[in-house]
């Protein structure tokens, strides 16, 4: 079997794809490291609604991709930046999300984490006591639900606090308030443009002083930090100043491998949207690291990592589009569309690229279907077969 696939310049070539998948069974969670998957959310296909309208989304899917996630042993994170939070999905839709995804983790047992940010505020020169009113509303329906906190960065601080010292009281306020200990998101501009110079400066050694230091004032509050820079070392070296107890969960999407696998002075855990294609691979990955096969771990996790850095390439806030597709691809969803009509941000030479990624790797558990799928959306953009 083969499929014409297409290059940059419109040139056809035959592909011949993989015709098994890598065997992956679900298992228990790990014991080495704590994971979490940023877990996509899947659209509602027949819904009558424009880019700008309320997501509508299709919640047996969306909670039915969860527990796939969780059958592997995975935790998920909820309503992060892969759920496309602020980017298709509002503040009533993620809290809607939240509900539902914190009563599906305790019917099953499975680890969850939601984000807390700001987004209800809609409009600019929100003022800080806002700020606060909104993370404080977000804050009590996390902690309502039964889920821990992930206390993402927002839009709104970044643009009105006007140095350190006011996200030194914002966090620590929020923290102080908090039931449980937090996991602290750094998402850099990469990610979001509108993050640029949080922590209150575009220096990234100021701003890690300050982020650190809202950490130093309250260890007991901080059960770790996700740092979303794609920039190893500078995760390293945050690491290794972390108060002891509180745990670094790796976000770098270019360089997972290494980072959970560690070195002679620590290592990571991670809450990495790359592991929502990756799932059932990472888990195994994991898993032959809790046996202390750092080797074996870094083989199956190595080979992902041109995958990722392909989904997660300029514009990076795109990576969402990939993980979608891919998702369409291994059947766990039965279309290839997203809130916010997110499904055009990608290019038909980036699918293409993706498709071939992840068919080598044995991702996709029918790949018949997978080839099937392909060659419609190729069909769709005048693709002979």
């Amino acid at each position: 079997m083969t499929i014409q696939l297409p290059d940059t310049n419109g040139a056809l070539r035959a592909y011949e794809p993989r015709a098994t998948p890598l065997a992956l069974t679900p298992g228990t969670p790990f014991t080495s490291r704590t994971v979490y998957s940023a877990a996509h959310v899947v659209a509602e296909p027949y819904a009558d609604v424009s880019p700008d309208s309320p997501a509508a989304v299709d919640w047996d899917a969306t909670l039915a991709f969860r527990r796939h996630l969780w059958s592997h042993g995975l935790g998920v994170a909820e309503a992060m930046d892969t759920a496309q939070r602020g980017m298709g999905l509002d503040w009533a839709g993620a809290a809607e999300l939240i509900r539902r995804s914190a009563a599906e983790a305790k019917s099953v047992g499975g680890l969850i984490a939601c984000g807390v940010g700001t987004d209800q505020l809609t409009t600019s020169g929100a003022s800080l006591a806002d700020i606060r009113k909104a993370y404080e509303e977000q804050l009590a329906l996390v902690e309502e639900a039964g889920a821990r906190t992930i206390l993402m960065a927002s839009r709104a601080l970044a643009a009105a606090a006007k140095g350190p010292e006011d996200y030194l009281d914002m966090y620590g306020h929020l923290l102080r308030q908090s039931a449980e200990p937090v996991i602290l998101h750094w998402l850099g501009p990469m990610f979001d443009p509108a993050l640029e110079g949080y922590w209150g400066s575009s220096d990234l050694d100021a701003a890690t002083d300050t982020f650190l230091a809202v950490i130093a004032a309250h260890p007991d509050k901080v059960d770790g930090i996700k740092v979303s820079l794609l920039d190893a070392q500078r995760e390293i070296d945050i690491r290794r100043r972390l108060p002891q107890g509180v745990r670094c969960y790796t976000g770098d999407d270019f360089n997972y491998p290494e980072l959970i696998a560690g070195d002679e002075q620590g290592f990571s855990h991670a809450l990495l949207g790359i592991f929502d294609p990756l799932g059932p691979l990472a888990a195994q990955a994991v898993r032959v690291l809790d046996t202390g096969n750092t080797e074996g771990f870094r083989q199956l996790l190595d080979p992902t990592v041109e995958l990722s850095r392909h989904l997660f390439q300029t514009p990076t806030r795109f990576y969402k589009t990939g993980v979608v597709f891919l998702a369409w691809l291994a059947g766990h969803q039965s279309h290839f569309t997203m809130v916010g009509g997110l499904q055009s941000a990608r290019s038909l030479p980036h699918f293409t690229r993706a498709y071939q990624l992840a068919d080598g790797l044995g991702l996709f558990p029918d790949p018949k279907l997978a080839e099937e799928r392909m060659k419609n959306l190729l069909s769709l953009y005048g693709v002979a077969q």
